[in-house]
């Protein structure tokens, strides 16, 4: 198993997160939508890439060393989570608090599997 595989791809998922929050409050600030053929659907698709990269190899890393508190549930709830946003992120008629909570819950999510790659 290749822990590094999943450890440098859990940081790239942490940063889109962060990346996918900024962009939401910037548009949420202009009050303009972005482009979903130039901007949204190249951007989703990329990140989709990396989430079905991420999340076989994260599922089979918890499954084989079963962490205290980290499920694989959580792993295939949070890859949902993340490709929602992922679309949600570019508009801003989006909901704050329902935006924020699952960018926390992501957040929450992958910076445990770190923890525990780390460990």
């Amino acid at each position: 198993m290749d822990n590094q595989k999943v450890y440098i791809l859990t940081l790239k998922l942490i940063q889109e997160n962060q990346f996918l929050l900024n962009t939401y409050m910037n548009v949420r600030e202009s009050g303009m939508a972005k482009d979903f053929f130039q901007d949204v659907q190249p951007y989703c698709d990329e990140l989709k890439a990396a989430i079905d990269e991420w999340l076989p190899l994260a599922v089979l890393w918890v499954e084989t060393n079963q962490p205290k508190h980290l499920f694989a549930i959580q792993l295939k709830n949070t890859a949902e989570n993340l490709q929602m946003v992922s679309v949600r992120a570019f508009y801003p008629e989006t909901s704050l608090k329902r935006f924020k909570t699952h960018i926390q819950s992501i957040d929450y999510v992958l910076n445990r599997l770190k923890d525990e790659l780390e460990g």
